[in-house]
């Protein structure tokens, strides 16, 4: 996830991006994100959340992958970046995902996960709502 980070900023100072770079990289932080929410379900399934912490860990995940979806739908009809929110105070949204590995580390990765099954579809709905205008087809607005 830092390496990810520092692609990026060497990409845009060294002046090497390119649209395809762009969607390659949204799509494979997005299925990284998705395969590590899915991941902790199924690392979980014999702790306290039982066989539960499977259909969370698919709920987080798809909710990232709504996400993402959304992000590429928003881009392919207003052109690239349009779907960043921005950053607040220096930190952009997609930095929580740093926090996971930290999280699983000191052993809050039941804390973390039961965050992200009820976040994740939050933030997926939140999106939605937040480019509504933008994804609306031509006809749908008359």
């Amino acid at each position: 996830m830092l390496l990810d980070r520092a692609d990026g900023i060497l990409a845009r100072i060294t002046g090497k991006t390119s649209p395809w770079g762009h969607r390659y990289d949204l799509f494979s932080d997005g299925l990284s994100n998705v395969l590590v929410f899915i991941g902790i379900g199924v690392g979980l399934r014999d702790g306290a959340l039982g066989l539960w912490s499977i259909p969370m860990g698919l709920l987080a995940g798809l909710a990232v992958g709504m996400i993402l979806w959304l992000v590429l739908k928003v881009e392919r009809l207003e052109g690239q970046r349009a779907a960043e929110l921005g950053n607040f105070s220096g930190f952009d949204p997609d930095d929580a995902m740093l926090v996971v590995p930290l999280m699983v580390i000191l052993g809050w990765a039941k804390a973390l996960f039961i965050v992200a099954a009820i976040g994740a579809p939050v933030f997926a709905i939140f999106m939605g709502w937040h480019f509504r205008s933008k994804l609306r087809t031509p006809t749908q607005e008359g």
